[in-house]
C-alpha cells in the first residue's frame, strides 16, 4: 500500500505545494521527483528494507523530495543539521549506521569525506536522476519512517526513531487541533533537522494539501515582507524568532509598522513553541500583531502533547490541554498520581509516543514506565491547564528552542588543552530561554578568552552548543560527596552578570 502522505497527495496534483525562491512547485512535481529520487536509492534493488539515508540539504523542494524519495524507497531518512560541524555529522552518520549519504553540492567536500573514510554510497542532489519508476515498495505505516537526534542526560544524542504511523498519528493529531485544510498557507521558517520544522509546520502543510513557503534561512526582513504580502495564513517558531522579529517591527518606519501589524492580522493562528515564551514577548507581539500566540508543549520522543486551544481562551505561560489521541499523566517520584495544584513529572502514552532509540534497548527501556513514556519534565495543572515547571534534571539546557546536554559539551571542553575541570549549565535568560555557560578551572599560569575560546569550540560543536559566557574558577563548587553543584554554578553567573 502506499504511505498516507502519497496518496493525500495525489488529489492535490496541480495544486501548489512549495514555494521558495527558486519558484513554485506542485504536488505533482513533488510526486514526480520524489519518485525519481526513490529510484535513483533502489538501483536494482525493490526495497531500501529500512537502510538508513543520510541527508544534508537546505531548506526547500530538494529537502522534502529527498525525504519524501527516502520514504517511497523504503529508506529510513536521518535528516541532518546544516550548521553543525563534522565531528557532529560524522556522529550521526555512524551511529545511525546510514548506507547511503546524500548531499548538496554547498556540503560535498564535508560529506564526501565521510562517505569515504566509512565506505559509503555517497550522491549529490546535482546528479541526473533517472525516469521514475512505476513500482516501487509498498511500505507498511508500522515501518520506522524517521531518525531525530536528541540529546540525552548521558551525554551522547540520542537516535528517536518515529514510524509512519507515529507520524500519521502527530500530524492528524494537530490537523484535527489546529484545524488546518488545503486553503492554509504557511512560511517555513524553521530548521529541518527538528521536529518542530518537520512535523508540525513542513509534514502537517502537506498532509493538509496546504501550501508551504519556504525560507533557506531565517532572516527577520525576509519574514516580514513575507508577512505584508498579506496571503499567510500560519506561522510557527520559537520564542527567540519572534524576539527578532519584534525587533525588526520597532527599527520600522510608522508606515511600515502598520503594514506589518495588517499582514500578522489577516493570519487565523500563530503558535510559539520548542522553549517557554517569556510573558513579556507573548504581550509585546500581541501588541503588535493582535495575536495572542498558541503555545504548545512536546518533544522528539512524542511529537506535540500538550496544546493551549484554537477557539478559546489562551493563558500566558500554559501550555494547554492534552492535544487529539493524546493520553498525558502527572506522577510524583514514586509513580503515583499527584492531585491537581501539585507537581509531577509529564508521562506520555499514545500513538504518537516514538517506537525506541535507534539501537539503544537499554535507553528505550529506561524511558517508559508501565506503557508510559517519562518526559523528564515537571509540571502542575491549574484550572485544567498545564503549567511546565521545568526539567528535573539539570544537565539538559533549553535553549533557543534546541535540548542541549551539559553532559556531552563537557566531555568536549575537557579536550581543550588550557582546561583542567569545567561544568556547563543553564542560565535563565529572557531571549534564549536559557543560555549555554561554561564554568572553567584553568591549567596552571593559563589565560583563556571567550573569544578564543568560542572559536575552538566551533570546530568541535553545533553553535548553539557552544558556551556564550565563560567564568574562570579556582574551584568548581561541590557538596560531600564531590560532586559539582550546578545550581550554585548558575548563581555565580548570575551574581557575576
Amino acid at each position: 500500500m502506499n504511505l498516507p502522505l502519497i496518496t493525500l497527495a495525489q488529489e492535490h496534483n496541480e495544486k501548489i505545494a512549495i514555494v521558495t525562491t527558486d519558484g513554485a512547485f506542485t504536488y505533482r512535481d513533488l510526486l514526480q521527483t520524489s519518485s525519481q529520487i526513490a529510484a535513483n536509492l533502489l538501483q536494482d534493488a525493490e526495497d531500501l528494507q529500512d537502510e538508513r539515508v543520510a541527508f544534508l540539504i537546505p531548506p526547500g523542494f530538494e529537502y522534502v523530495a529527498t525525504q519524501w524519495g527516502i520514504w517511497r524507497a523504503g529508506g529510513i531518512a536521518v535528516p541532518l543539521c546544516i550548521s553543525h560541524p563534522k565531528p557532529e555529522l560524522e556522529y550521526v552518520i555512524t551511529n545511525s549506521g546510514a548506507s547511503i549519504i546524500i548531499a548538496h553540492p554547498n556540503f560535498e567536500a564535508i560529506l564526501r569525506a565521510i562517505a569515504t573514510e566509512h565506505n559509503l554510497r555517497f550522491i549529490l542532489t546535482s546528479e541526473t536522476l533517472p525516469d521514475p519508476v512505476d513500482r516501487l515498495p509498498k511500505v507498511d505505516i508500522a515501518r520506522r519512517a524517521l531518525i531525530l537526534y536528541t540529546s540525552g542526560t548521558t551525554g551522547k544524542p540520542k537516535g528517536v526513531v518515529t514510524t509512519h504511523k507515529n507520524i500519521q498519528a502527530q500530524v492528524t493529531s494537530l490537523i484535527t487541533a489546529w484545524e488546518w485544510t488545503s486553503s492554509d498557507c504557511i512560511l517555513h521558517v524553521l530548521p529541518l533537522h527538528h521536529i518542530h520544522g518537520i512535523i508540525n509546520v513542513l509534514t502537517c502543510a502537506l498532509w493538509a494539501g496546504a501550501e508551504c513557503h519556504i525560507l533557506s534561512k531565517f532572516d527577520a526582513e525576509t519574514v516580514w515582507n513575507r508577512i505584508c504580502e498579506g496571503d499567510l495564513t500560519l506561522f510557527m517558531a520559537v520564542p527567540t524568532i519572534y524576539v527578532k522579529l519584534i525587533a525588526a517591527w520597532e527599527a520600522a518606519s510608522e508606515k511600515r509598522q502598520k503594514s506589518m501589524t495588517a499582514g500578522c492580522s489577516k493570519m487565523r493562528l500563530m503558535v510559539s513553541g520548542s522553549a517557554a515564551l517569556p510573558v513579556q514577548v507573548l504581550e509585546k507581539w500581541q501588541s503588535i500583531s493582535n495575536h495572542f500566540l498558541l503555545e504548545r508543549y512536546g518533544m522528539t520522543e512524542i511529537g506535540m502533547a500538550l496544546s493551549n486551544p484554537l477557539h478559546g481562551q489562551r493563558y500566558s505561560g500554559y501550555v494547554g490541554k492534552p492535544l487529539p489521541q493524546v493520553e498525558v499523566r502527572l506522577v510524583d517520584e514514586n509513580g503515583e498520581l499527584v492531585s491537581p495544584g501539585t507537581p509531577g513529572e509529564i508521562q506520555v502514552k499514545g500513538p504518537t509516543v516514538f517506537l525506541e532509540y535507534w539501537q539503544n534497548p537499554q535507553a528505550t527501556a529506561k524511558a517508559f514506565k508501565d506503557g508510559w513514556f517519562c518526559t523528564g519534565d515537571l509540571a502542575v495543572v491549574e484550572n485544567g491547564n498545564y503549567r511546565i515547571l521545568g526539567r528535573m534534571s539539570v544537565d539538559i539546557i533549553k535553549t533557543g528552542g534546541y535540548k542541549v546536554s551539559a553532559l556531552e559539551i563537557e566531555e568536549v571542553l575537557r579536550i581543550h588543552p588550557d582546561i583542567q575541570e569545567c561544568a556547563v549549565v543553564g542560565v535563565p535568560d529572557a531571549e534564549w530561554g536559557e543560555r549555554v555557560c561554561a564554568a572553567l578551572v584553568l591549567q596552571p599560569q593559563r589565560q583563556l578568552t571567550l573569544e578564543s575560546f568560542r572559536s575552538w569550540a566551533k570546530e568541535q560543536l553545533a553553535v548553539y552548543k557552544i558556551p556564550t559566557r565563560i567564568l574562570t574558577l579556582e574551584e568548581l563548587p561541590r557538596n560531600a560527596m564531590g560532586k559539582v553543584t550546578k545550581p550554585t554554578v548558575v548563581e555565580l553567573f548570575r551574581s557575576s552578570s
